[in-house]
């Protein structure tokens, strides 16, 4: 029986769904076993053929309308791919960032032809994709980025510099946050589409090595007058990139909640297991007073964060999740995975700090989540001016 016993929402409970999420589970127990994500911890990123073999299993694209080559699903069966990924402890692979982040810029804000070229290949894996926004120096502030996308002949020549970018080693389409007009703030910033194969000027720098999420590749980003044509903004407009950025957070956001809430999830449970058995002083941890009142606090407000995370999803399926709401998610559900993952650890004892258990790569793993997609004070920033 799972520590988090709250029924499942009534938008899930459809047999389409179950289905699917047997068939999602299957994929990842025969293509991700723990040797081959061991595998891609020590590397450092996973390997891209995983990609074409997730394409080839219809886990990529599944809310991409059919006409676009896409699955027609919605938002429930991005949240099965994204679930099945975290119970089958699938290391390192960016299916949400590539499924429920990057593809709906080009769904709801491309021209048709960019849909049409892009998103088929986008998929089957035959492209991978990523975001660059992030620059040096200048963290959460979009509005201060520094590259650019000037106009040059038919198109435009970018230049500058990213850092801390999902997927920046093995994709080869790349969503780029560039001033199209470097005298204003919001207004001129443009998202340009590049596929990185044959683009001179392009590359990759270090793959950074982080404290966590071993298996997720992390890079820096160089463009030295790298072209794209002018049919590469997206939406075929210039100065509509920060607000296209801004219409997508939410679902960023709550994507992160959602991550953060199934970390809560696997962190208890994970305790739970250890202290029942692990005996000190001739009883087991789990007897002793102290550990069941905090275990008990935590599943309280874990129960409670399981309900609210629920509550967003049901908003968001209808097109209703508020920008501040999503903020609230993103926050509050991070900060408590923060805490619980930290008090588990400490049930831990010694072993709780040796890589071998999952715990330990849980603590390091989750202190991300406080940070990207917006760090939580962006976050108490956005709610405040909602008051």
């Amino acid at each position: 029986m799972p520590v988090i016993d709250v029924p499942p929402p009534e938008f899930m409970e459809d047999e389409e769904i179950s289905i699917f999420a047997d068939a999602v589970g299957k994929f990842y127990e025969k293509h991700a076993p723990e040797k081959r994500v061991l595998k891609w911890r020590e590397e450092g990123q996973v390997e891209r053929g995983f990609w074409n073999e997730a394409g080839e299993a219809g886990l990529l694209g599944t809310s991409v309308p059919e006409e676009y080559g896409g699955h027609g699903g919605d938002f429930r069966h991005e949240m099965v791919v994204i679930d099945q990924q975290a119970k089958h402890g699938v290391e390192g692979f960016a299916a949400s960032l590539h499924n429920t982040v990057i593809l709906p810029y080009l769904v709801r804000h491309g021209t048709e032809e960019q849909k049409k070229k892009y998103l088929p290949k986008l998929v089957t894996g035959e492209l991978v994709s990523a975001i660059a926004m992030t620059e040096p120096g200048v963290g959460s502030d979009l509005q201060s980025i520094t590259t650019t996308a000037l106009k040059d002949g038919n198109g435009y020549r970018i230049n500058g510099a990213k850092t801390y970018i999902s997927n920046g080693q093995t994709a080869d389409f790349i969503i780029v946050v560039a001033k199209t007009d470097p005298n204003e703030r919001a207004k001129g910033i443009s998202l340009m589409l590049l596929e990185t194969e044959g683009a001179e000027g392009f590359q990759r720098g270090k793959k950074l090595d982080k404290i966590g999420m071993d298996a997720a590749d992390t890079s820096e980003l160089f463009f030295d007058d790298v072209f794209v044509p002018a049919e590469n903004v997206l939406g075929g407009e210039e100065g509509k990139g920060f607000y296209q950025l801004m219409g997508e957070l939410p679902q960023e956001r709550l994507i992160i909640a959602m991550g953060a809430m199934t970390g809560i999830e696997k962190a208890l449970e994970t305790t739970m297991e250890f202290v029942k058995s692990r005996k000190a002083f001739g009883q087991t941890i789990w007897d002793f007073q102290n550990t069941q009142f905090v275990m008990a606090d935590l599943k309280a407000r874990a129960t409670a964060a399981r309900v609210f995370v629920n509550d967003c999803i049901a908003k968001h399926l209808k097109r209703e999740l508020s920008v501040d709401t999503a903020c609230m998610a993103k926050y509050w559900v991070t900060e408590l995975q923060g805490e619980v993952v930290d008090k588990c650890l400490q049930f831990h004892g010694g072993a709780g700090y040796i890589n071998d258990y999952p715990i330990a790569r849980m603590y390091r793993d989750s202190r991300i989540t406080r940070i990207f997609g917006g760090s939580n004070e962006v976050m108490k920033m956005v709610i405040a001016r909602s008051m």
